[in-house]
């Protein structure tokens, strides 16, 4: 068989079931052969996209997401989608073609290993044709291993080359549970058994944990909290304080302020959970990561232990049953009543038009629970991450960590197909809809995406005219004389709804249940009523 053929077997041996992606020279043939045996293909209008939904997918799907592009501009138009999976160490697959290197002066060459490393993913060259499947597992493994993206270049003069396929084991790509070391756990038992008001706090490393840090929590009498990406680790339990850090309620910070100890499990501790640093000032921290690196890479912890999340909060929880230690009650009734809707009250906008909280909150009620939640980067995503839930981390689509505008409608594509079971509510500015998600509207619906996109549209690129505004300067040359989106969803194959009042969004609201494709609210606000200073 052909290279091309042999590829695309390889990638079905190693249970690989989707891939989104932009053809073009260097790919075009053996996505056609994967497809031809059967293997799903969702095609994008823009090969960041392409990555960015296998970024989603590889969120919900909690497996490796697979992407593919062409060479050259195709995988520099991928940059940022690869930036943004490095920075957020999601396990991605980009399967790049490469120019022939004996065609002087083509076009479209360009040192893709620099480009690769300039963004943080790993680069994996194809070695030879006939180890395509060798080559394929090798990088795959990278993959998971290292989660991050790995680039898999292939030259374009491997497709046409005959070769023996000879099949690899899939890779192995396990969640393990690794025993930490013994001085470690007995010095953290001490410090929680001193501890008087502990604190068990969970991030997306600790996903598949829920159970165990619960049950290290109720034994020791602690409330839960979680980073932003460990979102809604806890949900429906009476302690969960919910985001831990700068997006905390009231009722969370007082709790956080006077606890005495924190005990860590698959989350950074940056400044944003930390609330740089000070909701740790004057406790005892115990960090928990399956990488050595990770538990002082942003604040000192008084003791690392390095293991999987659940083993370790089991193993406390054993030594603690031998010393016989009682809960604190510092989780306790009164705690638990504060914590039934801890929301802060509406309040009237400035200009007296639509509210994006009060816009926000009735759609996280209306929609249903078990969703996928995707939230752009723009002004309104303080408001978005404090008044819209989602029931567990890997529900949780995180399109910021390279602060880049643009980045959500992509995810929510992948995030949908890594898991087909729950809609997918994604929310984005208009600035970011009008960059990046516009074109990709109708990929989603040709994808049969189950989508409500809100687009929070207050015709402007609200971080920077708050910004203006601040300083006493005209902000018009942030504004925009956007199109009306409705009309043009509607003729992308979507449906579009326009909501300018709180009867408007109710009317919207009642017709979500009979959806048939990607539906898209815009909402219109003014932009002096979002919040969020950016200052």
């Amino acid at each position: 068989m052909y290279y091309h053929q042999a590829l695309a077997r390889a990638m079905a041996d190693q249970g690989i079931t989707d891939v989104f992606g932009v053809l073009g020279d260097a790919n075009l043939y053996f996505i056609q052969a994967w497809e031809s045996a059967g293997g799903h293909y969702v095609a994008a209008a823009h090969e960041g996209a392409g990555v960015l939904a296998a970024t989603g997918y590889a969120s919900t799907a909690d497996r490796v997401g697979v992407a593919t592009v062409t060479h050259g501009p195709a995988l520099t138009n991928a940059l940022t989608a690869l930036v943004d999976a490095t920075r957020a160490r999601m396990p991605v697959l980009v399967i790049a073609g490469d120019t022939d290197p004996e065609v002087r002066g083509h076009l479209q060459s360009i040192d893709q290993h620099s480009v690769v490393q300039v963004s943080g993913a790993g680069w994996e060259p194809a070695t030879t044709p006939e180890n395509v499947a060798v080559d394929l597992a090798r990088a795959l493994r990278r993959a998971w291993a290292e989660s991050r993206p790995i680039v898999l270049n292939i030259p374009i003069t491997f497709q046409w080359t005959e070769v023996d396929y000879t099949p690899v084991p899939p890779a192995s790509v396990r969640h393990r549970r690794t025993r930490p070391d013994q001085d470690a756990l007995e010095e953290a038992a001490g410090i929680l058994a001193s501890a008087r008001r502990p604190v068990v706090l969970g991030g997306r490393g600790a996903r598949h944990a829920r159970d165990q840090l619960v049950a290290l929590a109720e034994r020791i009498g602690a409330p839960l909290a979680t980073s932003l990406r460990g979102k809604g680790l806890f949900s429906g339990h009476q302690h969960d304080l919910g985001i831990c850090g700068t997006l905390s309620h009231e009722t969370a910070l007082a709790t956080l302020d006077r606890a005495d100890c924190v005990v860590a499990f698959g989350a950074a501790l940056n400044d944003f959970t930390t609330a740089e640093g000070s909701l740790l000032q004057g406790k005892r921290v115990i960090h928990v990561d399956t990488d050595a690196g990770r538990p002082d890479l942003w604040s000192s912890a008084d003791v690392g232990v390095v293991g999987d999340a659940g083993a370790v909060a089991d193993a406390l929880v054993e030594l603690l049953d031998e010393i016989e230690h009682s809960p604190t009650g510092f989780a306790d009734d009164t705690l638990a009543l504060a914590l039934k809707d801890p929301r802060p009250a509406l309040r009237s906008t400035r200009t007296g038009g639509l509210d994006v909280v009060a816009v926000l909150r009735r759609i996280d009620e209306a929609f249903p629970a078990e969703r996928t939640l995707v939230i752009d980067d723009g002004r309104f995503i303080l408001t978005a991450y404090a008044e819209l839930g989602a029931p567990h981390p890997s529900a949780y689509v995180h399109t910021c960590s390279f602060a880049s505008i643009g980045l959500g409608l992509g995810n929510a594509i992948g995030a949908y197909a890594g898991a087909p079971g729950r809609p997918v509510l994604a929310v984005v500015g208009d600035g970011g809809f009008m960059s990046a998600g516009l074109n990709e509207l109708n990929t989603a619906v040709r994808a049969g995406t189950d989508l409500v996109l809100v687009v929070v549209n207050d015709k402007a690129y609200g971080a920077e005219h708050v910004q203006l505004v601040n300083k006493g300067i005209d902000p018009a040359i942030s504004t925009f004389d956007w199109p009306d989106f409705a009309p043009a969803a509607d003729s992308l194959g979507a449906r579009g709804l326009t909501v300018r009042s709180l009867e408007d969004l109710e009317a919207a609201l009642s017709t979500l249940a009979e959806r048939d494709r990607p539906v898209l609210i815009d909402v219109q606000v003014d932009p002096y009523d979002v919040p969020g200073s950016f200052v």
